[in-house]
């Protein structure tokens, strides 16, 4: 009912004259009210048609205690000026430093001042005095008549139509205070005035009645009967709320726990091994070449205490390793026609790839079906960019299958994908050294619009498995999870997962 509001409303529209504007703060003052409860009331009125409530905004500039300070002493401009002035109009910034008893950083400061103001130019060495500055010896600048004006109000503040009045040009004040915002603050407000309608004067006369409005009911109010006389207030669902900002896991560590357990769905099971590792199980065991350029000291971190680690205790599967690199041993294949060194293989590294660990595990399997993935950091020398992070996490996997093959593979990490959320992917032929025939995966980064490499895949050659005791085909993979994170968070640059960056961290959803 129209005649039926809040105690606050009430004393509003009682308390207004017809045909008088009047303000907020002077309104609120005489009801006894605070200036939120009469701007709210007021508010509430004009949406029901009782009463008009009409804002004009304006600014009222705050001096600040430094405003004061700079006031007292002369701002550093007009020190310098006149320490020029009194000095033939010249001198070098050493001399204008002891003249005024300003800092060498400080006279550096007023030097845009001066240029800005025409008072000073920097020649070479020296400064010298402009014609504006012999002009404007004694003569104040508008933001100096502003503090003025500031200092002189009791409360040290004036709105701009005031310092207007006082012969302010507040204007040009503005451009100069830009240079040394510390003196004085310029805060944007709203006067804010309401207007009894002829609505509003018709309500007043057939009366009105004031009902508390609440938002809670209490058991103090159903002991009393208290509730039958208040109103309550209706529950608006579509209303803004405060954001919330609980703890919550790294976006990171939200999508590795996602990525495993997508392998989980899929039957994989998990293996995890060392982050130091010998090159036997980083490289060797992969028919990667002692000489690959991969393992030169500016691609791989070698580890220097301890610097090698005792080769695997199965003699026979270093002997095969060793033949296939020689020779090809029993594959069939040519190998790299060199002397293998068991030394080489020995040697101690920050692991370049989650590989070892799948190779590791298939050392272990040898047959299939076994489905296997690894999540963990790996080290590599890599140049820093949008893409590419010295330390990173990758995910690996291989499927152990007498029926493998490259539609399979294909099948598998679509499905994979998939469970992430990736509906748009493709597969290109690729080359790995380890792996023939080889793709590469990739998937549509709708941030930056374009197809992004996300893995490389394929089937393990020979020369890989079958010095392990491995006969069948094995699907293998490997993909860097932080590159994965980029894309599934929306971003542009790698490095962003590592910053400390809170808003962009209260902003990722717990879940999607």
């Amino acid at each position: 009912m129209h005649d039926e509001m809040t105690p606050e409303q009430a004393a509003v529209l009682g308390g207004l004259e017809p045909g008088r504007a009047e303000r907020v703060p002077e309104l609120a003052a005489r009801l006894g009210l605070d200036q939120s409860q009469v701007a709210a009331a007021a508010l509430q009125l004009s949406q029901r048609g009782f009463c008009a409530l009409h804002e004009k905004p304006f600014s009222e500039w705050v001096l600040k205690e430094a405003g004061r300070q700079a006031l007292a002493a002369g701002l550093p401009e007009r020190r310098v000026l006149r320490a020029l002035l009194a000095h033939e109009g010249r001198g070098s910034m050493v001399q204008a430093a002891e003249w005024t008893g300003l800092s060498a950083k400080e006279i550096g400061q007023t030097i845009r001042g001066l240029q800005q103001r025409g008072w000073a130019a920097k020649t070479g060495t020296e400064l010298v005095v402009a014609d504006g500055g012999c002009v404007a010896a004694e003569v104040p600048e508008p933001d100096e008549m502003v503090l003025v004006a500031l200092v002189g109000a009791e409360s040290g503040r004036l709105t701009e139509d005031e310092l207007i009045s006082h012969r302010c040009d507040t204007l040009r004040a503005r451009e100069l205070f830009g240079l040394r915002s510390s003196l004085v603050e310029i805060r944007d407000k709203v006067h804010r005035s309401v207007v009894l309608l002829v609505a509003g004067e018709q309500l007043r006369t057939t009366g009105v009645t004031a009902r508390p409005l609440v938002t809670e009911l209490t058991p103090e109010m159903l002991a009393s009967g208290r509730w039958r006389d208040v109103r309550f207030k209706p529950y608006d669902v579509d209303l803004a709320t405060e954001s919330r900002h609980p703890g919550k896991r790294h976006p990171l560590q939200m999508v590795i726990e996602q990525t495993r357990r997508a392998f989980f769905n899929l039957g994989f099971e998990e293996w995890n091994s060392p982050l130091v590792e010998s090159a036997f199980w980083d490289f060797d065991a992969l028919f990667q070449p002692q000489d690959h350029p991969a393992r030169e000291m500016q691609d791989t971190f070698y580890v220097a205490r301890p610097a090698r680690s005792p080769l695997p205790a199965d003699a026979a599967l270093v002997d095969r390793v060793r033949a296939v690199h020689e020779d090809g041993g029993d594959t069939g294949s040519a190998g790299w026609q060199y002397r293998w060194s068991p030394a080489l293989a020995q040697r101690n590294i920050l692991r370049t790839h989650n590989t070892a660990t799948t190779i590791r595990a298939l050392a272990e399997i040898k047959r299939g079906p076994r489905k296997v993935f690894s999540v963990g950091r790996v080290f590599r020398r890599e140049a820093i960019d949008y893409k590419h992070l010295p330390v990173f996490f990758q995910v690996d996997g291989i499927v152990v299958d007498a029926d493998g093959s490259l539609t399979s593979l294909f099948g598998t990490m679509g499905a994979f994908l998939e469970q992430l959320g990736f509906t748009k992917y493709d597969f290109r032929p690729d080359f790995f050294p380890y792996t023939e025939p080889s793709v590469g995966v990739f998937v549509w980064n709708g941030e930056r619009r374009d197809w992004f490499e996300l893995a490389g895949a394929g089937i393990f050659r020979p020369e890989v498995t079958e010095p392990l005791g491995c006969t069948e085909p094995v699907l293998a993979w490997g993909f860097g999870l932080d590159r994965l994170a980029m894309v599934m968070c929306g971003l542009k640059d790698i490095r962003d997962l590592y910053l400390v960056d809170l808003e962009w961290l209260k902003g990722v959803p717990q879940c999607r």
